[in-house]
Protein backbone atom coordinates (compact mmCIF):
# COMPACT_ATOMS: atom_id res chain seq x y z
CA UNK A 1 0.00 0.00 0.00
CA UNK A 2 1.41 3.37 -1.03
CA UNK A 3 2.15 5.68 1.92
CA UNK A 4 0.17 8.91 2.28
CA UNK A 5 3.18 11.24 2.31
CA UNK A 6 3.70 14.79 1.05
CA UNK A 7 6.91 15.67 -0.78
CA UNK A 8 9.99 16.10 1.41
CA UNK A 9 10.63 19.50 -0.20
CA UNK A 10 7.20 20.72 0.90
CA UNK A 11 7.77 19.42 4.42
CA UNK A 12 11.16 21.14 4.65
CA UNK A 13 9.63 24.40 3.44
CA UNK A 14 6.81 24.24 5.99
CA UNK A 15 9.12 23.29 8.89
CA UNK A 16 11.48 26.20 8.13
CA UNK A 17 8.63 28.69 7.72
CA UNK A 18 7.04 27.56 11.00
CA UNK A 19 10.38 27.66 12.81
CA UNK A 20 11.16 31.22 11.70
CA UNK A 21 7.52 32.35 11.29
CA UNK A 22 8.81 34.12 8.24
CA UNK A 23 8.86 33.01 4.59
CA UNK A 24 11.89 35.16 3.72
CA UNK A 25 14.07 33.71 6.49
CA UNK A 26 12.90 30.20 5.61
CA UNK A 27 13.86 30.83 1.99
CA UNK A 28 17.34 32.03 3.01
CA UNK A 29 17.78 28.97 5.21
CA UNK A 30 16.86 26.53 2.43
CA UNK A 31 18.46 28.40 -0.47
CA UNK A 32 15.11 29.06 -2.15
CA UNK A 33 13.13 32.12 -3.13
CA UNK A 34 10.28 33.43 -1.00
CA UNK A 35 7.84 32.53 -3.78
CA UNK A 36 9.31 29.03 -3.83
CA UNK A 37 8.59 28.61 -0.11
CA UNK A 38 5.07 29.95 -0.59
CA UNK A 39 4.46 27.56 -3.49
CA UNK A 40 5.72 24.54 -1.55
CA UNK A 41 3.49 25.35 1.42
CA UNK A 42 0.48 25.86 -0.88
CA UNK A 43 1.18 22.43 -2.38
CA UNK A 44 1.35 20.93 1.12
CA UNK A 45 -1.93 22.55 2.16
CA UNK A 46 -3.60 21.30 -1.01
CA UNK A 47 -2.26 17.78 -0.41
CA UNK A 48 -3.45 17.71 3.20
CA UNK A 49 -6.65 19.63 2.58
CA UNK A 50 -6.02 21.95 5.54
CA UNK A 51 -4.84 25.51 6.18
CA UNK A 52 -1.49 25.66 7.96
CA UNK A 53 -0.94 29.43 8.20
CA UNK A 54 -3.02 32.56 8.65
CA UNK A 55 -1.73 36.05 8.01
CA UNK A 56 -2.42 38.67 10.69
CA UNK A 57 -1.32 41.88 9.02
CA UNK A 58 2.39 41.46 8.31
CA UNK A 59 2.66 38.59 10.79
CA UNK A 60 2.49 34.88 9.99
CA UNK A 61 0.43 32.79 12.42
CA UNK A 62 0.12 29.01 12.57
CA UNK A 63 -3.38 27.61 12.69
CA UNK A 64 -4.14 25.25 15.54
CA UNK A 65 -3.76 22.21 13.30
CA UNK A 66 -0.67 23.79 11.72
CA UNK A 67 1.00 24.20 15.13
CA UNK A 68 0.35 20.55 16.00
CA UNK A 69 1.57 19.41 12.59
CA UNK A 70 4.75 21.48 13.00
CA UNK A 71 5.60 19.99 16.41
CA UNK A 72 5.15 16.44 15.17
CA UNK A 73 6.94 17.14 11.89
CA UNK A 74 9.96 18.73 13.62
CA UNK A 75 10.40 15.61 15.73
CA UNK A 76 10.06 13.36 12.67
CA UNK A 77 12.60 15.35 10.63
CA UNK A 78 14.98 15.30 13.58
CA UNK A 79 14.62 11.53 13.72
CA UNK A 80 15.32 11.25 9.96
CA UNK A 81 18.39 13.42 10.52
CA UNK A 82 19.54 11.14 13.34
CA UNK A 83 19.19 7.88 11.46
CA UNK A 84 20.96 9.38 8.44
CA UNK A 85 23.89 10.46 10.61
CA UNK A 86 23.85 7.05 12.29
CA UNK A 87 24.34 5.43 8.90
CA UNK A 88 27.30 7.69 8.09
CA UNK A 89 28.98 7.49 11.50
CA UNK A 90 28.39 3.82 12.08
CA UNK A 91 26.99 4.54 15.56
CA UNK A 92 23.70 5.86 16.85
CA UNK A 93 23.34 9.55 17.54
CA UNK A 94 21.79 8.55 20.89
CA UNK A 95 25.31 7.66 22.00
CA UNK A 96 26.38 11.29 21.49
CA UNK A 97 25.63 13.90 24.14
CA UNK A 98 24.50 17.04 22.31
CA UNK A 99 25.16 20.20 24.32
CA UNK A 100 23.92 23.59 23.20
CA UNK A 101 25.17 26.87 24.60
CA UNK A 102 25.73 30.57 24.04
CA UNK A 103 28.46 30.82 21.35
CA UNK A 104 30.87 32.87 23.49
CA UNK A 105 30.36 30.65 26.55
CA UNK A 106 30.92 27.64 24.30
CA UNK A 107 34.10 29.16 22.89
CA UNK A 108 35.65 30.50 26.10
CA UNK A 109 34.20 29.13 29.33
CA UNK A 110 33.16 25.57 28.49
CA UNK A 111 36.26 24.23 26.65
CA UNK A 112 38.50 25.25 29.57
CA UNK A 113 36.59 22.79 31.76
CA UNK A 114 35.46 19.97 29.45
CA UNK A 115 38.68 18.02 29.71
CA UNK A 116 37.78 16.48 33.06
CA UNK A 117 34.39 15.29 31.78
CA UNK A 118 35.96 13.77 28.66
CA UNK A 119 38.64 12.03 30.73
CA UNK A 120 36.07 10.61 33.14
CA UNK A 121 33.63 9.58 30.38
CA UNK A 122 35.68 8.62 27.29
CA UNK A 123 32.82 6.50 25.96
CA UNK A 124 30.44 9.48 25.66
CA UNK A 125 31.09 11.46 22.45
CA UNK A 126 30.19 15.16 22.77
CA UNK A 127 28.75 17.51 20.20
CA UNK A 128 28.68 21.19 21.21
CA UNK A 129 26.25 23.37 19.28
CA UNK A 130 24.87 26.91 19.50
CA UNK A 131 21.61 27.27 21.42
CA UNK A 132 19.38 30.27 22.05
CA UNK A 133 17.32 31.28 25.07
CA UNK A 134 14.15 30.58 23.04
CA UNK A 135 15.07 26.94 22.32
CA UNK A 136 11.94 24.78 22.08
CA UNK A 137 12.65 21.92 24.46
CA UNK A 138 9.62 19.99 23.26
CA UNK A 139 11.16 19.49 19.82
CA UNK A 140 14.90 20.19 20.14
CA UNK A 141 17.51 17.56 19.31
CA UNK A 142 19.70 18.90 22.13
CA UNK A 143 20.20 16.77 25.21
CA UNK A 144 21.09 19.80 27.31
CA UNK A 145 21.62 23.52 26.90
CA UNK A 146 23.59 25.98 29.03
CA UNK A 147 21.51 29.15 28.87
CA UNK A 148 21.31 32.54 30.54
CA UNK A 149 17.95 33.51 31.97
CA UNK A 150 15.63 33.48 34.93
CA UNK A 151 15.38 29.70 35.28
CA UNK A 152 12.08 28.88 33.58
CA UNK A 153 11.79 27.12 30.23
CA UNK A 154 8.74 25.26 28.91
CA UNK A 155 8.92 21.46 28.68
CA UNK A 156 12.30 21.47 30.46
CA UNK A 157 14.03 21.13 33.80
CA UNK A 158 16.63 23.71 34.79
CA UNK A 159 19.30 23.79 37.50
CA UNK A 160 21.27 26.93 38.29
CA UNK A 161 24.98 26.72 37.56
CA UNK A 162 26.21 30.21 38.47
CA UNK A 163 24.99 33.81 38.55
CA UNK A 164 26.14 36.18 35.83
CA UNK A 165 28.47 38.96 36.97
CA UNK A 166 29.12 42.10 34.94
CA UNK A 167 32.18 44.33 35.06
CA UNK A 168 33.56 47.26 33.15
CA UNK A 169 36.96 46.24 31.80
CA UNK A 170 39.83 48.03 30.14
CA UNK A 171 43.15 47.25 28.56
CA UNK A 172 46.18 48.25 30.68
CA UNK A 173 47.31 50.22 27.61
CA UNK A 174 44.17 52.37 27.83
CA UNK A 175 43.97 52.72 31.62
CA UNK A 176 47.06 51.67 33.62
CA UNK A 177 46.18 49.13 36.34
CA UNK A 178 47.57 51.44 39.07
CA UNK A 179 45.12 54.21 38.11
CA UNK A 180 41.94 53.02 39.83
CA UNK A 181 39.04 55.36 39.17
CA UNK A 182 35.64 56.18 40.61
CA UNK A 183 32.74 54.56 38.72
CA UNK A 184 31.52 57.96 37.55
CA UNK A 185 34.79 58.51 35.68
CA UNK A 186 33.73 56.02 33.00
CA UNK A 187 32.54 58.96 30.92
CA UNK A 188 36.13 60.14 30.43
CA UNK A 189 37.00 57.12 28.28
CA UNK A 190 35.79 55.80 24.91
CA UNK A 191 32.96 53.33 25.50
CA UNK A 192 32.32 50.17 23.50
CA UNK A 193 28.83 48.76 23.12
CA UNK A 194 27.40 45.28 22.63
CA UNK A 195 24.84 45.37 19.83
CA UNK A 196 23.23 42.18 21.13
CA UNK A 197 22.70 43.59 24.65
CA UNK A 198 22.42 47.30 24.05
CA UNK A 199 21.27 48.20 27.59
CA UNK A 200 24.28 46.74 29.42
CA UNK A 201 25.86 50.10 30.23
CA UNK A 202 22.69 51.49 31.78
CA UNK A 203 22.09 48.19 33.56
CA UNK A 204 25.60 48.25 35.05
CA UNK A 205 25.17 51.84 36.24
CA UNK A 206 21.87 50.93 37.88
CA UNK A 207 23.41 47.88 39.57
CA UNK A 208 26.26 49.85 41.12
CA UNK A 209 23.83 52.55 42.28
CA UNK A 210 25.28 55.32 40.10
CA UNK A 211 22.63 57.74 38.87
CA UNK A 212 23.11 58.75 35.25
CA UNK A 213 20.61 60.34 32.90
CA UNK A 214 22.63 61.02 29.75
CA UNK A 215 22.95 58.98 26.59
CA UNK A 216 25.50 56.20 26.20
CA UNK A 217 27.40 56.40 22.95
CA UNK A 218 30.30 54.47 21.52
CA UNK A 219 31.39 52.08 18.81
CA UNK A 220 29.18 49.00 18.61
CA UNK A 221 30.23 45.39 18.10
CA UNK A 222 27.95 42.56 17.05
CA UNK A 223 28.88 40.07 19.77
CA UNK A 224 30.96 39.57 22.90
CA UNK A 225 33.91 37.99 21.07
CA UNK A 226 34.33 41.14 18.97
CA UNK A 227 33.76 43.34 22.01
CA UNK A 228 36.37 41.53 24.11
CA UNK A 229 38.98 41.75 21.36
CA UNK A 230 38.24 45.44 20.87
CA UNK A 231 38.72 46.06 24.60
CA UNK A 232 41.99 44.07 24.65
CA UNK A 233 43.31 46.24 21.82
CA UNK A 234 42.54 49.40 23.78
CA UNK A 235 39.70 50.69 21.62
CA UNK A 236 37.64 51.51 24.69
CA UNK A 237 36.09 50.25 27.91
CA UNK A 238 33.29 47.68 27.84
CA UNK A 239 30.73 45.99 30.07
CA UNK A 240 31.35 42.25 29.79
CA UNK A 241 30.17 39.17 31.72
CA UNK A 242 33.18 38.04 33.72
CA UNK A 243 32.65 34.37 32.86
CA UNK A 244 33.71 35.23 29.29
CA UNK A 245 37.03 36.83 30.26
CA UNK A 246 38.49 34.66 33.03
CA UNK A 247 41.71 34.07 31.08
CA UNK A 248 42.10 37.71 30.04
CA UNK A 249 41.70 38.89 33.65
CA UNK A 250 44.15 36.30 34.97
CA UNK A 251 46.75 37.18 32.31
CA UNK A 252 46.34 40.91 32.79
CA UNK A 253 45.11 41.55 29.24
CA UNK A 254 42.09 43.23 30.82
CA UNK A 255 41.47 44.64 34.29
CA UNK A 256 38.69 46.27 36.32
CA UNK A 257 39.55 49.96 36.84
CA UNK A 258 36.15 51.16 38.12
CA UNK A 259 34.40 48.67 40.38
CA UNK A 260 34.28 44.97 41.29
CA UNK A 261 31.98 42.62 39.36
CA UNK A 262 28.30 42.93 40.19
CA UNK A 263 25.55 40.33 39.79
CA UNK A 264 23.36 41.12 36.77
CA UNK A 265 20.25 39.39 38.15
CA UNK A 266 20.43 36.58 35.58
CA UNK A 267 22.11 33.21 35.96
CA UNK A 268 23.37 30.45 33.70
CA UNK A 269 21.39 27.22 33.90
CA UNK A 270 21.76 23.65 32.71
CA UNK A 271 18.47 23.09 30.91
CA UNK A 272 17.35 19.74 29.55
CA UNK A 273 14.10 18.44 28.04
CA UNK A 274 11.59 16.98 30.46
CA UNK A 275 11.24 13.96 28.20
CA UNK A 276 14.97 13.18 28.63
CA UNK A 277 15.25 13.95 32.34
CA UNK A 278 16.09 10.40 33.38
CA UNK A 279 18.75 9.63 30.75
CA UNK A 280 22.01 8.56 32.36
CA UNK A 281 24.31 10.69 30.18
CA UNK A 282 22.31 13.83 30.87
CA UNK A 283 22.42 13.22 34.61
CA UNK A 284 26.19 12.69 34.39
CA UNK A 285 26.66 15.99 32.54
CA UNK A 286 24.31 17.89 34.87
CA UNK A 287 26.10 16.65 38.00
CA UNK A 288 29.52 17.36 36.48
CA UNK A 289 28.47 20.92 35.62
CA UNK A 290 27.19 21.45 39.16
CA UNK A 291 30.54 20.32 40.57
CA UNK A 292 32.44 22.56 38.16
CA UNK A 293 30.39 25.62 39.12
CA UNK A 294 30.06 25.05 42.87
CA UNK A 295 32.47 27.85 43.78
CA UNK A 296 30.90 30.30 41.30
CA UNK A 297 27.47 29.65 42.80
CA UNK A 298 28.62 30.21 46.37
CA UNK A 299 31.50 32.68 46.26
CA UNK A 300 31.21 34.63 43.03
CA UNK A 301 33.90 35.36 40.41
CA UNK A 302 37.59 35.08 41.23
CA UNK A 303 38.42 38.69 40.41
CA UNK A 304 36.05 40.39 42.81
CA UNK A 305 38.22 42.78 44.81
CA UNK A 306 37.43 46.43 44.28
CA UNK A 307 40.32 48.42 42.88
CA UNK A 308 39.10 51.48 44.78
Amino acid sequence: MRRYLPSLSALHAFEAAARYMNFTKAADDLGLTQSGISRQIKNLEDFLGITLFHRSGPRLVLTEVGATYYRNLAQTLDRLHEISIDAVRGRTLDATLMIGTHPVLGARWLPARLGSFISANPDIPLEVLVANADTDFETTRLDMAILRGGGSWLHARAVELFPEYLAVVASPDLIPPDQSQAPGAFWNHPMLQNAGRSTLWLHWLQLIGHSYTGTIQGNRFANNNMLINAAIHGLGIAVIPTCFIETELEQGLLHLPFAPPVASGDSYFAVYPERKAHQTNIILMRDWLLRQTHDLRHSGPKNEKSPL
